[in-house]
C-alpha cells in the first residue's frame, strides 16, 4: 500500500511535465483543412496544392511541411510579383493563429509537389500528410484538378 502512495505523484508530476512541454503549440488535431485541390500540369512540371486551413485550438499551429507516397517531394511556397515580375520561393513554415483561417491560393502560398511518382487523371485523389511543428500530422485528400478550374 505504501508504494501506491508514491506513484500517485510520480504520475502528477510527468502529467505536469508532458502539459508543459507541449504548451504553446496547437496541434495538427485543431486544424481543419478544407477545399484541398492538387493542380498539375501535363507531363513532368511539378503540381501546385491549394486549401484552406482553420486552426481551430487556443494557440498557434505550426505547419512546417508535407509528404506524400505520390510525390518525390512537397514544399511549403509563396508566389508573389514585385515590379511586374512574378516570383517564387520556399518558405520553411506557415503560422496559423489560434481562431484564424489561412489559405493557400493561386498567386499566394501553396504546396509545390514536385517529382510525380504516379500517373493521375482529373478527379483522382492524392493523400497527402501535413507536418506540424509539434510532431502532429494531419492526413488530408487532395482531388486532382485542371489548372484551369482554378
Amino acid at each position: 500500500m505504501v508504494s501506491h502512495l508514491f506513484q500517485a505523484p510520480r504520475l502528477l508530476a510527468g502529467g505536469m511535465l508532458l502539459m508543459l512541454i507541449t504548451a504553446g503549440h496547437a496541434s495538427g488535431q485543431d486544424v481543419q483543412v478544407s477545399n484541398a485541390r492538387l493542380s498539375l500540369l501535363p507531363g513532368e512540371q511539378p503540381g501546385a496544392g491549394y486549401f484552406q486551413l482553420h486552426n481551430t485550438g487556443d494557440e498557434t499551429a505550426v505547419l512546417v511541411g508535407a509528404q506524400t507516397e505520390a510525390f518525390e517531394d512537397v514544399e511549403i511556397h509563396m508566389s508573389s510579383e514585385e515590379n511586374g515580375m512574378a516570383h517564387m520561393h520556399a518558405m520553411e513554415q506557415v503560422e496559423i493563429e489560434a481562431g484564424e483561417r489561412f489559405e493557400f491560393a493561386p498567386k499566394g502560398h501553396h504546396l509545390m509537389f514536385i517529382g510525380r511518382l504516379k500517373t493521375f487523371s482529373e478527379g483522382d485523389d492524392v493523400e497527402v500528410m501535413l507536418e506540424f511543428d509539434d510532431a502532429q500530422q494531419l492526413s488530408v485528400t487532395f482531388d486532382v484538378v485542371s489548372p484551369v478550374s482554378l
